[in-house]
């Protein structure tokens, strides 16, 4: 089936010419966007910093153009007569692709090009004052610019629509289907069920000794052992990269091209292991997407939380297991034999899994990152529904962290600077961290169901088993299948707090010796 060049086959599947045309269409933008992500990449990891306004400048022009050909009355045109094409009978990924494209073409339509333009102007030249500020610890430099960020917000909410609440337009952006007051019910749900175990390790009288994590470890060997543990998780290096960056990300640019990045501090060694873990998981994500979907919006994770879900998994379900570190912690011991020559694989383990309040979100024990997370999804509202000047956010920041956690930053650069989310209205995105924990011990307890041999591999530091069950359930679905049907799909359940607190029980109570504590029923 051809017409004026077309193929006539998409994803296997013979299609109709207009669908055909539309595919064209998106393999284009979806070029032009990977160009506009390496410039991005580019900005944060290679460009010299008397460099960056130009970056800049070069990506507002990229990104003006894309979204003007991804808004424009042909790109419509396009989509609409492609839509016609498709009967109901037609294969489910032709469908899916309909879905996404429709939703991102209404979505971009209506935040309009101007819309667009400042947010790419304003979100570019805000990176790097919050680099600087963050160095400086200098709030007030920065808050200029995150008052036109926040302004931003609330125009793309307004622009989008809503149904209850500002925050739901920005929230769905990044979690599609999900509203405020869900979120709101899940993380109060796994706060309740977390505190008593927060409060019986607090008067367990237990502390446990993570001095050796602040020994001296050479940024060099860190980086060495970073290539060494991707591998080990199932980090495709041939298809990846490891770069530096002041806030570790991870990138792709199609299947073959999904990158990362750590930090490393000679005196810290969680930093760089377990962020190195963590960026693995969203990158080995996009390198299990089908390769049929290339260059279309179905080649990336299906949303936000699924995407947290895989790094959550990777960093500390994985990643912070005693199976896994029995395995490799001889080769951590050879590359850092001063730091840890002394200390036992089972020390090492407690250390790593320590359960006390910390300032960074990033390196925060899994008990208490979800606090981190109720703390920005509770001040990012208020920013936005304007019940909270960004003047007066630093001291929101440090109260929210003492009614939270108990523990206050001393800086600004330990507090209300630390993450790089704000540099851009990514208002929605911070509780998809959250809900990245949930769905991870949800998955993970699937997992183990279904096949036997994960558990036992786990324990021999072999992640085989668990990848081949993702990347089936999981990672090849890309963006075809919602969140929703992911969930279900895999697990049979709808999301829920209860296997993160049964996992969270299940981990910590032994650990500091809490036998009364028994895991909440499925």
């Amino acid at each position: 089936m051809t017409n004026d060049g077309l193929s006539g086959t998409w994803a296997g599947f013979d299609v109709p010419d207009a669908f055909g045309a539309l595919v064209l269409r998106l393999n284009e933008l979806d070029d032009i966007e990977n160009a506009h992500s390496i410039m991005s990449w580019d900005r944060e990891v290679n460009t010299p910093s008397r460099g960056v306004e130009m970056r800049v400048t070069q990506m507002v022009t990229l990104g003006s153009l894309l979204h003007r050909m991804a808004t424009s009355d042909e790109m419509g045109r396009l989509l609409e007569d492609a839509e016609r094409a498709i009967d109901s009978d037609a294969p489910s990924e032709t469908h899916a692709l309909l879905r996404v494209v429709r939703r991102e073409f209404d979505h971009q339509r209506a935040i309009g090009e101007d819309l667009e333009r400042r947010i790419n102007e304003v979100s570019g030249r805000a990176h790097g004052v919050w680099v600087k500020a963050r160095d400086d610890d200098d709030f007030a430099a920065f808050r200029p610019w995150l008052e036109r960020v926040v302004e931003l917000g609330r125009e793309i909410a307004e622009a989008v629509g809503y149904a209850d609440e500002p925050y739901d337009a920005l929230l769905d952006r990044f979690e599609e289907g999900a509203t405020t007051e869900w979120v709101r019910q899940l993380l109060s749900s796994s706060r309740d069920a977390l505190v008593p175990l927060r409060r019986a390790i607090d008067e367990s009288g237990i502390m446990v000794d993570d001095s050796m994590l602040h020994r001296e470890y050479s940024v060099a060997a860190q980086q060495d052992f970073a290539h060494y543990i991707a591998h080990a998780v199932g980090y495709d290096l041939e298809r990846g990269h490891i770069g530096t960056a002041v806030h570790p990300f991870a990138t792709s640019f199609g299947r073959d091209d999904c990158r990362i990045t750590s930090r490393w501090y000679p005196e810290y060694l969680n930093a760089s292991l377990f962020g190195t873990l963590h960026e693995c998981g969203h990158a080995m994500y996009e390198q299990g997407t089908d390769a049929r979907y290339a260059r279309t919006p179905l080649a990336r994770g299906a949303s936000s939380g699924i995407h947290e879900s895989q790094s959550r998994m990777m960093e500390n379900i994985v990643g912070r297991s005693l199976g896994f570190w029995n395995a490799h912690y001889p080769r951590l011991v050879q590359t850092f034999p001063q730091a840890l020559g002394d200390v036992s694989v089972d020390a090492f383990h407690r250390a790593i899994n320590a359960v006390k309040p910390s300032l960074i979100r990033v390196e925060a024990d899994e008990l208490t990152y979800n606090l981190h997370i109720i703390l920005r999804f509770e001040l990012e509202q208020a920013l936005i529904g304007g019940d909270l000047a960004v003047a007066d956010l630093p001291a929101a920041w440090n109260d929210g962290m003492r009614d939270l956690l108990g523990v206050v930053p001393e800086t600004d650069t330990d507090g209300v600077l630390q993450d790089m989310h704000w540099t851009r209205p990514m208002f929605g995105y911070f509780p998809t961290y959250a809900l990245g924990n949930l769905y991870a011990a949800q998955f993970f307890e699937a997992a183990l169901r279904d096949d036997k041999a994960i558990d036992e591999e786990l324990d021999a530091g072999r992640t085989d088993a668990l990848v081949a069950w993702l990347r089936e359930n999981i990672h090849r679905h890309g963006r075809a299948k919602t969140p929703d049907e992911i969930i279900l799909d895999a697990t049979g359940s709808p999301l829920s707090h209860q296997a993160f607190t049964r996992y969270a029980i299940g981990k910590f109570a032994p650990m500091y010796g809490l036998s009364e504590l028994a895991p909440v029923g499925r």
